[in-house]
């Protein structure tokens, strides 16, 4: 009886449960590369070998891997498996946030928010159509429709910013947006989620949206642009706000 339970209990390197078994386990094989246990031109363990030290399903391994593809870390050679890549051979840009609760860390990601957003922001201003004027109305509308319902309005607001983002008409600000997305604003948007609770603070951020939204019908890029700044700027303190509590 205590060696069943003894093998009942999880293996040390089980991941726990995460927002993503996924992405915690791409970490994880990432800091295995960086530490040299997998080593450069090495053979990675095969998925039901990685899904048995880490406790998780071979699904969650194969995607686990696919990042590491993508971030260029890991290549694949027809028949034999998945190897680690040379060191420089990667040809993509990564972005791994280990902690939010880093100012330091918090205030470089904020600067990079706000040189792709402002800067799209800052181009919608100067080349919007009416369609595109009119679509990120109704996108602003949307939100005050679920701030009245009492809603945070997270997926209204993220298509408030995808709507701007489309109206530069430039598919790299899309490409870039989509990944920021993936790694970072969703982060920040939970602190939407949590803050909206507070009195008035969502009737807050609707402001900062109003400004945005008044520059491009300007067609004002300057004020444009200052107007996403100084929302990326108090998203940030919303979001210390969310850690703090």
């Amino acid at each position: 009886m205590v060696a069943d339970k003894r093998r009942s209990e999880p293996s040390p390197n089980v991941i726990g449960r995460a927002p993503s078994l996924a992405d915690t386990l791409a970490l994880r094989l990432r800091d295995e590369i960086s530490s040299g246990r997998f080593k450069a031109g090495e053979r990675l363990p095969t998925e039901q070998q990685l899904a048995q030290t880490y406790g998780v399903s071979r699904p969650i391994v194969r995607e686990a891997v696919g990042r590491l593809k993508h971030d260029g870390l890991v290549s694949s050679r027809q028949g034999a498996g998945a190897f680690v890549a040379e060191p420089g051979a990667s040809t993509v840009f990564r972005l791994d946030i280990a902690n939010f609760s880093d100012k330091e860390e918090l205030r470089h990601i904020v600067e990079l928010l706000m040189a792709v957003e402002a800067s799209a922001t800052e181009r919608t201003a100067a080349r919007r159509s009416e369609a595109d004027l009119a679509t990120i109305r109704t996108r602003l509308d949307a939100m005050q429709a679920a701030i009245h319902r009492g809603e945070p309005g997270v997926d209204e607001d993220v298509a408030f910013h995808r709507a701007i983002i489309d109206a530069t008409g430039n598919p790299f600000f899309r490409d870039l947006s989509d990944f920021l997305d993936r790694r970072v604003r969703n982060f920040i948007r939970t602190a939407r989620a949590n803050s909206a609770r507070l009195t008035g603070m969502a009737q807050t951020v609707q402001g900062e949206h109003e400004a945005i939204f008044e520059a491009i019908a300007a067609r004002d890029p300057q004020a444009a642009r200052m107007a996403a700044e100084t929302h990326l700027k108090n998203a940030a303190k919303r979001l210390a706000i969310y850690l703090e509590s």
